[in-house]
């Protein structure tokens, strides 16, 4: 509702109060007509806190941290459907809204805390079309190779002796449809037509939940590609606005190449439809996303790098299916490069190629490209999302439901704890392959195990609207979680003074001094910037334990890496040699996955420079936050369960958020 809107609106009602009341008399001796209450228009035009509620915040130049997931999938997803997932868009945004939705293993989610704002991403490729192919009413119902989905959602159907049917089913119904329609037998435009039926639903569910100040949902699709060998190439779509949107969305149907993707968003963008893409599970790309060649193996010109990044700004860093940030075989010296890795190929348990898969990497890449007089097409921003197949984030360790639906609704589905003999036997028959042996309990073999409770994208905005967040979208001015609602502020500039973040105007200083997260930064002569880095703790997890800033710089045709910890829990400092700090001494009880809470800080901050700044290097510095130690998901399933956690997995973690890079430019940059 416009600002002048709820004016007349408020007018009116003002103008209604006073046609109501009686004129005031000089003998009116009444409560109501005492001047001890003040006078009529003085009491009518006091201040309602309810029509406050209702008036969008005003805009806040310094910007607000807002959290959101750009990565839902609904029943509206061919594989979500056949996972069991029922909920449409309306009820994924009920969800983030804070309302109770269903699982489709039949028990209730709730969102700790509502959310900012939500984008539903269901995938382009056959979209809607195998929940029409169900339905036993329509005409895409008919064909053979729709039967095996009749009625499998029915409330009898979501139990234990559905998931061996419903993995046949995923692995069968895309084929035969796609060869259906190569052969003839299926006319294209019926699916094209159930396609455009449901993208001008997804249209208007989110236009219906938009609630500009309060809350903002993102009209949205996954554009699904891979490679032949199954390197992923995903990426989701963000439309800033929903007046004018192409009739269809974009699928592989019309380029299993993403520079295909690219020329059609370019091509709306003259017609002034803006969007952007952000690819995801590049550590599922079996090195694939971040490669030195395009599509064809030709050499990247600076023609492909522009029309990558001004189509792709931001990268998803972090989500259910692992986190893509680093891993250690490429980050030796990063103690904290093995965080919830999935060293698969998306939708299967081929291994995945690391070179080429990560986003640090990657960024070190794009500094050799730029040492080299090109255009660096990897400058990216960081996001973290779900991948939610069930429209629900599943983004709390204590609570992890994972992301695909019936297959993964128990503990015993995710591989956390052993199989009972009844669902083992059975299982081991029928798909031994899904079977494995781990001290002699018998496990379900799956990826599943290797996911993580993760997790959320962030902006700095100056309110919660579309314009404003897509706008921090476009400048980069974003952050990833693992799932806590941390919240970190990064600048860098030359005049920032000691007692920058004690200062009240600490934020504003940082704005008018120097730049923040996103942004690149020139050299000024031989002096070293100052970086401000600045993180709080979410009051529903664990306290933070330290503030890093990731440095990776070109020298030559070489580039390098280092983590530096700038701020320590506790009052305690960085050794000067190592930039590490002192074990704060945060532990975890494994017997109820109680944590340390006299240790860790609320807060951590500091005004850094780097003591191993070139002004000839160009670089690029990013924060990381991590929390003390807790409980992961799969040991809370062995907790609850009665069992002890498997002994071949992580039984901690450290969540943690990421700020967008930094660059900086030499003065020959």
């Amino acid at each position: 509702m416009s600002r002048r809107y709820e004016h007349w609106i408020l007018m009116a009602l003002v103008a209604g109060l006073f046609a109501c009341v009686p004129p005031e008399s000089a003998e009116d001796d009444s409560p109501l007509g005492s001047s001890a209450r003040g006078s009529v228009p003085e009491r009518l035009l006091e201040v309602n806190p309810a029509i406050l509620d209702m008036r969008p915040p005003e805009p806040n130049p310094e910007r607000n941290a807002y959290f959101g997931d750009l990565h839902v999938h609904t029943t509206y997803s061919f594989d979500a459907f056949v996972f069991g997932t029922t909920v449409g868009p309306r009820d994924a945004y009920r969800y983030a809204l804070g309302e109770t939705i269903e699982h489709p293993g039949g028990f209730d989610l709730t969102l700790r805390e509502p959310l900012d704002f939500y984008a539903v991403t269901d995938h382009a490729l056959f979209l809607g079309v195998a929940r029409e192919a169900a339905d036993t009413r329509t005409e895409m119902s008919k064909f053979p190779f729709s039967e095996p989905l009749h009625d499998m959602n029915a409330d009898d159907n979501k139990g234990f002796l559905s998931v061996v049917p419903r993995l046949q089913s995923f692995g069968t119904f895309v084929p035969a449809l796609l060869a259906g329609i190569m052969d003839g037998t299926v006319d294209p435009e019926l699916t094209a037509g159930i396609a455009r039926s449901t993208w001008s639903d997804i249209i208007e569910s989110a236009e219906q939940f938009n609630s500009p100040g309060h809350f903002t949902t993102f009209v949205a699709f996954e554009y699904t590609s891979s490679t032949d060998d199954r390197g992923n190439l995903h990426r989701n779509v963000i439309f800033q606005g929903a007046d004018r949107l192409p009739a269809e969305p974009f699928s592989r149907f019309h380029s299993q190449n993403p520079e295909g993707l690219w020329d059609w968003m370019d091509g709306l963008r003259a017609q002034g439809i803006e969007s952007l893409a952000i690819p995801h599970n590049s550590n599922g790309s079996n090195g694939q996303m971040f490669k030195l060649v395009d599509w064809a193996g030709n050499p990247m010109d600076d023609a492909y790098a522009m029309r990558r990044m001004r189509n792709e700004p931001l990268v998803e860093i972090t989500q259910v299916k692992g986190t893509s940030e680093t891993h250690p075989s490429l980050s030796d010296n990063d103690e904290w490069a093995e965080f919830e890795i999935m060293p698969y190929r998306v939708g299967g348990m081929l291994p995945s190629k690391v070179d080429g898969s990560y986003v640090r990497q990657a960024l070190r890449r794009g500094l050799a490209f730029e040492e080299a007089g090109a255009v660096s097409p990897y400058r990216f921003g960081f996001v973290g999302a779900s991948d939610t197949h069930t429209g629900a984030i599943s983004d709390d360790e204590a609570n992890f439901f994972s992301k695909i639906g019936v297959l993964d609704a128990t503990p015993e589905l995710r591989g956390s704890v052993p199989l009972p003999a009844w669902q083992s036997i059975p299982f081991g028959l029928v798909a031994p392959e899904q079977v494995e042996e781990v001290d002699g309990e018998s496990y379900t073999r799956t990826p599943v195990l290797t996911f993580g409770a993760s997790g959320l994208a962030a902006v700095w905005a100056e309110e919660n609207t579309r314009e404003s967040i897509y706008a921090a979208f476009r400048r980069k001015e974003t952050f990833a979680t693992s799932g806590p609602r941390i919240r970190v502020r990064f600048f860098a500039g030359y005049g920032f003074e000691e007692g920058l973040l004690e200062a009240p105007d600490a934020v504003a200083r940082g704005y008018a001094g120097g730049v923040s997260m996103g942004s690149d930064l020139a050299a000024q002569g031989e002096t070293a910037p100052r970086f401000a880095a600045w993180a709080t703790g979410d009051s529903r997890s664990a306290p933070l334990q330290r503030l890093q800033i990731v440095k990776g710089w070109a020298n030559g045709n070489e580039t390098f890496e280092r983590v530096y910890d700038v701020a320590c829990s506790d009052g305690e400092v960085p050794d000067a040699l190592s930039h590490r700090c002192p074990d704060n001494g945060a532990r975890v009880d494994l017997s109820d996955c109680s944590y340390s809470s006299n240790v860790g800080s609320a807060e951590l901050k500091a005004l850094w420079q780097d003591p191993d700044f070139n002004p000839d290097q160009r670089a690029f510095y990013y924060v990381r936050i991590l929390e003390n130690p807790t409980c992961r998901w799969s040991t809370w399933d062995a907790l609850r369960t009665g069992n002890v956690p498997r002994p071949d997995v992580e039984t901690t973690i450290q969540e943690r958020a990421w700020s967008s890079p930094i660059w900086f430019l030499p003065t020959a940059g």
